[in-house]
């Protein structure tokens, strides 16, 4: 068990699975559904079902290409400690307990199960052909909280899509700063990133723009819903750690990528849905 949360990077689940809670209770407290113990932790099984078969996958997908990486060389796969089948298997295994579990939680949701598992899977195959597979990363990570919202409702609305465009021009940004690490090897080996595509100090400027985009999202829902002021606080932490990340990598130094990527994104997402669940559950 250990060596396949370590294949699958689980503390990683630390930056969608905050948002697909705050899409949760965003349906609870928005419309006359009830809460239930039961769809919770539907949702939480499915979060975790289908992060492990993306991140899974990717590992299987890509061990040619980490055994190459000094950076990627020591991940499970190339270093021995895991072989290719038993990711390969555990991804399928993952894949099916998703669709089982959606199964038992609404029509819609079953439905959309094999479009939810053919984005976060197919990101892997992205960098192969186009240096907008950053995009295509968030775009999965931004399922969270319209997947959230659809365990509840079993319908869309417009509210968890604000929260998922910040998620996606959040994780973007984000993933393109962890991606400037590997710009060389991108280019030697021709594979598509922005870093490899634009140069480090245009790379930095998109994720900026990205991060400015995530802020304004994920201030619009204040306009069409009633929003306490732990929300407001909420905001400002949250765009705070995008300043704060920003200001911790340059062109010319990345020896802070590690913990612009992990400590601040994760301390971020965690704060904001703490904040957003005071407001929603206590304040109002």
């Amino acid at each position: 068990m250990k060596k396949y949360l370590s294949l699958v990077t689980f503390s990683h689940t630390i930056f969608a699975m905050p948002f697909a809670f705050i899409g949760f209770f965003l349906a609870i407290t928005t419309t006359t559904h009830a809460f239930e113990w039961q769809k919770l932790l539907m949702m939480v099984m499915c979060m975790v079902f289908a992060r492990n078969s993306a991140m899974a996958f990717n590992r299987y997908l890509d061990k040619d290409i980490d055994a190459k990486n000094p950076r990627t060389k020591v991940r499970d796969i190339p270093a021995g400690r895991l072989t290719a089948k038993a990711a390969l298997t555990f991804t399928l295994v993952n894949c099916a307990l998703f669709i089982l579990t959606t199964w038992f939680i609404n029509t819609l949701c079953f439905y959309l199960s094999p479009v939810a598992l053919f984005v976060v899977l197919g990101y892997s195959f992205t960098k192969r052909f186009t240096a907008l597979c950053h995009l295509v990363l968030g775009l999965g990570l931004s399922l969270a909280p319209i997947g959230a919202y659809l365990v509840v409702t079993g319908e869309f609305a417009l509210l968890p899509i604000f929260f998922s465009l910040s998620v996606l021009c959040w994780v973007s940004g984000f993933d393109i700063i962890y991606a400037l690490q590997d710009e060389d090897f991108d280019r030697a080996e021709n594979l598509h990133s922005i870093p490899a595509y634009l140069g480090k100090v245009n790379a930095l400027r998109l994720s900026t723009a990205l991060h400015v985009l995530s802020a304004i999202f994920i201030a619009l829902p204040t306009i069409y819903t009633h929003v306490g002021w732990p929300y407001y606080v909420g905001i400002l932490f949250f765009c705070s750690m995008l300043i704060y990340q920003h200001r911790l990598v340059k062109p010319n130094d990345l020896s802070r990528v590690n913990f612009a990527f992990m400590t601040t994104n994760g301390i971020a997402s965690v704060v904001f849905a703490v904040f957003f669940l005071i407001d929603r559950l206590w304040v109002r």
